[in-house]
């Protein structure tokens, strides 16, 4: 171990004097005032780029941990990577935690909840470590460390800065002093005690007891370019100071649980509990085998791509929940519960191989999410999607609302023969288009006979009800020497250009006398 800084060299080490003592910030940010098992969990990201499916999946995870304990559920944003944050994405990050119907608490007594405005608590628990010689000022520059990298290589050896290589590791106050007179900006790194022969157990709570090789690299604490923590020391810092009970991430971030238990370990705060989750997969479509979702290959990787498209964000959610919490899916289907917010998520139960997303399965929560919608939801869902990513088509089909619910209400007075036909909100305004004239496109390929038309045609009456309509198809039958059905399907094409679509009668009618004359005289003259 060595000793520890003087508060004057700390001071020049840091840049300026500690803002508060350890001691100052457990008072300013005491143990949350919540019933007992409650959770207190965060969501995290940095903003560097698009809000992606698997933090989507997290998120949805840390905010169901927290409404089923009556805990708290926060968003951070970790934008202490300044090089590679998008100006944008944290506005995408909150509209897309809105969207979804993910709503934080971040009360003000725990925040700010931005890292970029959290310096001074940082450089103050940075300063307790330095002061005690757990921490020390590096002035390795990117040439002295690439330099290293390379002699460690040549040598078989792991490459990081660590023992022999820590050229800074026991500097003397006065070379550090000679180093701060000569201009030169440290990093704050961490003075590690770790001994890689050595395991170190840690507690997740899905995966149990995980035993690693204990940390030895003296990682960065403080950048030196911006004085702003690094990802693992903010970690430490910001869910112990905000109370953190539970922190929800992904498996990919295993390898570097060690390092952070060793970090509470040495402040000799109590860790928070974690759960590595899965990643999200899919089955590649060249190789046929599952892999992890790629930001760079597969569209819906980016949570943008589901409201772009048109997907109910209540279906997506339904679906990552139904991964998640194992059972959801069957207790729905009896009943039980009508939504993921109703179903029990059990942190043992979070599954730990890799979670398939699979298109197919999202459809089907879709069609039956859809179907639960009454026709003035349906229609308000669908309009307000059309006038957000809609092309100039898809918003004339919204623009007259009486029109569209007409067209969007049959078969679905019915809840035991409701239609399941519609998946998004793109696909149900492709689904109904034949109701536009604009958008009407004549089957050419079918074989009408002219004379059904014709007939039917003579007797038709807007105002027939349903039983004056069928018997007069069926006469229409008979008379031709055809099935009720030949004479049905013959109006049904001519009508729609499809073989397959809800009842005609219905669609008859809220095409209107007009338009149904009119597209059957097209047939029978042209």
């Amino acid at each position: 171990m060595r000793n520890g800084l003087s508060s004057e060299l700390i001071a020049r080490v840091l840049g300026g004097s500690p803002k508060y003592t350890l001691d100052e910030l457990e008072k300013m940010f005491p143990p949350r005032d919540l019933p007992d098992g409650a959770f207190v969990t965060r969501f995290a990201p940095s903003p560097t780029g698009f809000m992606h499916l698997g933090g989507l999946y997290g998120a949805l995870v840390d905010c169901k941990l927290a409404r089923d304990t009556g805990g708290v559920f926060m968003l951070r944003i970790e934008d202490t990577d300044t090089k590679r944050e998008v100006a944008s994405a944290v506005d995408i990050i909150v509209d897309s935690m809105h969207r979804f119907g993910l709503e934080y608490n971040n009360v003000p007594e725990y925040g700010p909840y931005y890292q970029s405005q959290r310096r001074a608590i940082y450089h103050s628990v940075a300063a307790d470590l330095l002061a005690r010689g757990l921490a020390y000022p590096c002035f390795l520059t990117a040439d002295d460390m690439e330099q290293i990298r390379a002699n460690q290589k040549a040598a078989g050896f792991a490459t990081g800065i660590y023992g022999e290589f820590a050229r800074d590791r026991d500097l003397t106050d006065d070379e550090i002093i000679a180093h701060l007179d000569n201009g030169e900006v440290p990093t704050i790194r961490l003075y590690s005690t770790g001994d890689p022969s050595k395991r170190i157990f840690c507690k997740d709570a899905v995966r149990g007891s995980i035993g690693f090789p204990e940390n030895n690299e003296d990682i960065v604490l403080i950048k030196s370019n911006d004085r702003l923590p690094t990802y693992h020391f903010a970690h430490l810092v910001d869910d112990h100071f905000m109370r953190t009970t539970h922190v929800v991430r992904g498996e990919e971030w295993l390898p570097s649980f060690p390092l952070h238990a060793q970090l509470f370990r040495m402040m000799g705060w109590t860790a928070p509990m974690y759960v590595h989750t899965s990643t999200i997969d899919k089955i590649d479509d060249e190789t046929g085998k599952q892999r992890k979702l790629s930001k760079r290959k597969d569209p819906e990787a980016n949570v943008a791509f589901f409201l772009a498209d048109g997907w109910p964000t209540a279906a997506v959610l339904e679906y990552l929940g139904n991964i998640a919490a194992s059972g959801y899916e069957e207790a729905k289907s009896k009943g039980q519960v009508s939504s993921i917010w109703q179903y029990p998520l059990r942190v043992k139960k979070i599954p730990i191989s890799g979670a398939l997303f699979d298109m197919k399965k999202l459809e089907w929560w879709a069609r039956e999410y859809i179907a639960t919608l009454s026709v003035t939801d349906l229609v308000r869902n669908i309009t307000d999607w059309a006038n957000e990513y809609g092309n100039d088509v898809q918003k004339m089909q919204v623009a007259n609302s009486q029109y569209l619910a007409a067209a969007l209400g049959i078969e679905r007075d019915n809840p035991k023969r409701i239609r399941k036909d519609f998946v998004t909100w793109r696909q149900t305004l492709d689904e109904i288009a034949y109701f536009w004239d604009a958008l009407h496109t004549k089957n050419s390929e079918y074989a009408f006979n002219r004379d059904v038309l014709t007939a039917f045609l003579t007797t038709f009456d807007i105002n027939d009800d349903k039983d004056v309509w069928w018997n007069k198809i069926v006469a229409i039958a008979s008379a031709c020497g055809l099935k009720n059905g030949d004479v049905a399907m013959n109006l049904r094409v001519a009508m729609t250009g499809r073989t397959n679509t809800p009842d005609l009668y219905s669609v008859m009618q809220v095409m209107g006398a007009d338009m149904v004359k009119q597209r059957i005289e097209e047939i029978v003259n042209g």
